[in-house]
């Protein structure tokens, strides 16, 4: 995900800015790449235009030059415009009525199938009933898809519980798709189901025909929600499509698909700017929890390469206690995490989903490395085994390590002198990434609704909301001191 951008970002701020003196001169030489590197990676010119000129406008100033961290103010500037091109007042979804309807559209292959089963399970965790709908007879194995996808999802659920869960997929394939949809309303509520997800047809190219069809469908069913599915990898043209169907059904929103698989991410950048709608998911795998809420300010650390704490925090909580999550948030924000915290890290991280994705989410340089990698279990095994091979004092005290400790833990883990000194020189510039975004208030206004509220010092007083600093250790202090 965003691998060109955050490569090309990585260079500009190793090329422009790592003296941390700055000036006007380079100042623009950074714009200049900036620009560049925006292109490349399909950026609407005209975004990419009003970005950069923002960011000159900005950037260029008594400010800046005399500032004491002048680069890390730079891409500071970058990082919030980048946030205020992609944000959006709502995030994900918010169900507030007892009987909600989503209807799905956008062209054929765009994920729109596969993209409601990710949606019906998203709701399930979030408490809620789903009821889907295969209205697209024009492809009949997209019928049948929903119904795997169905199937998969209520066993998931019910080996979760260890109760009886059924997601129920309704469909009648010779009836027209606005009286399938007209009809599906009645029997979702008699199955006490609170969440009517419509996949309605798609076509390879927009006609009169399938919009007179979606027209009908919203008319009849009066969707709460029409959300348009975007295959991110579909480059301009997109855009214009997204343009059309807003147009003629009016959506409210966009599901960006297969941002895994895009190593630009021209879309996710331009299509706010482009369209004036918000993205409100974005998927990132196959399976069925690859579906996540957008986040602006998120998915603007991933491109500037200063990795995604929250999300990796919010997965984590999957398959860890809540408490066990904020302390491994809290190490990374106070860049007190040592080896062996890096270690159980790696280890939960195996749990959580799609290995690449989420190691991006790491700052710094080994999430950078690991995401463009061809990542495989091999990798993790390789720098477990070398964390393995320390003493408990080497992993506390990672600088104590010489030449003489490096050769016996390569011995020791049947690996290579220069990977045990790669694996050392990334843990610090990570951990050197986490000082400087925590001192520089890099990490942006991300923890906002995960119960994290409070300061971090400076960093709480430039970016209000982060929060997991002071008050979090004092509540952590309070458990224990009752336990005791």
């Amino acid at each position: 995900m965003f691998k060109t951008l955050s490569n090309k970002f990585d260079d500009i701020k190793n090329k422009f800015f790592s003296s941390g003196k700055i000036s006007e001169k380079n100042i623009q030489e950074g714009i200049e790449e900036i620009e560049k590197a925006l292109i490349n990676a399909d950026v609407n010119f005209r975004v990419v235009k009003g970005l950069v000129k923002r960011v000159k406008e900005k950037a260029i100033g008594e400010e800046l030059i005399k500032s004491i961290t002048p680069s890390q103010l730079f891409i500071k500037i970058v990082n919030d415009e980048l946030v205020e091109l992609m944000k959006t007042d709502e995030q994900g979804l918010e169900i507030t009525k007892d009987f909600t309807i989503i209807m799905m559209v956008g062209l054929q292959g765009s994920g729109k199938t596969t993209t409601c089963g990710k949606l019906a399970r998203y709701l399930i965790k979030k408490g809620h009933r789903p009821f889907l709908v295969g209205a697209d007879t024009q492809r009949p194995a997209a019928i049948e898809q929903l119904k795997v996808l169905g199937k998969a999802l209520g066993e998931e659920i019910s080996q979760e519980t260890g109760s009886e869960f059924e997601v129920p997929v309704y469909s009648e394939p010779q009836d027209p798709p606005p009286k399938i949809c007209k009809d599906s309303i009645s029997l979702a509520k008699e199955n006490n189901c609170d969440v009517l997800i419509l996949d309605t047809a798609g076509r390879l190219h927009i006609d009169d025909a399938l919009m007179k069809e979606l027209l009908s469908i919203r008319k009849k069913t009066k969707p709460d929600h029409v959300f348009f599915v975007m295959d991110s990898m579909t480059g301009q043209n997109a855009f214009d499509s997204a343009k059309a169907f807003d147009e003629q059904i009016n959506i409210d929103g966009v599901v960006l698909t297969k941002l895994d698989s895009d190593a630009k991410g021209g879309a996710a950048l331009s299509i706010k700017e482009v369209t004036g709608k918000s993205i409100k998911f974005i998927g990132v795998g196959e399976k069925l929890d690859a579906l996540e809420e957008f986040h602006a300010d998120r998915m603007a650390s991933r491109i500037l390469g200063m990795g995604d704490v929250v999300s990796l925090v919010k997965k984590a909580e999957e398959v860890m206690d809540e408490e066990k999550a904020e302390e491994m948030y809290q190490k990374m924000v106070d860049a007190s995490f040592t080896m062996h915290d890096l270690l159980e890290q790696f280890q939960m991280i195996k749990k959580m989903g799609n290995l690449r994705d989420l190691m991006g989410m790491l700052p710094g340089g080994l999430g950078v490395q690991m995401q463009n990698a061809d990542i495989d279990e091999s990798i993790f095994s390789r720098i477990e085994a070398i964390i393995h091979s320390m003493t408990p004092q080497e992993r506390e005290t990672p600088d104590m390590i010489n030449g003489s400790r490096k050769l016996r833990m390569s011995k020791g883990s049947g690996t290579k002198v220069q990977e045990v000194n790669q694996l050392l020189n990334q843990f610090r510039e990570m951990r050197k990434m986490m000082q400087n975004m925590s001192k520089s208030g890099m990490f942006g206004n991300m923890m906002s609704g995960m119960g994290m509220g409070g300061g971090l010092g400076d960093l709480g007083n430039m970016m209000p909301g982060l929060g997991g600093g002071s008050k979090q250790r004092s509540r952590r202090k309070k458990k224990k001191r009752k336990k005791k």
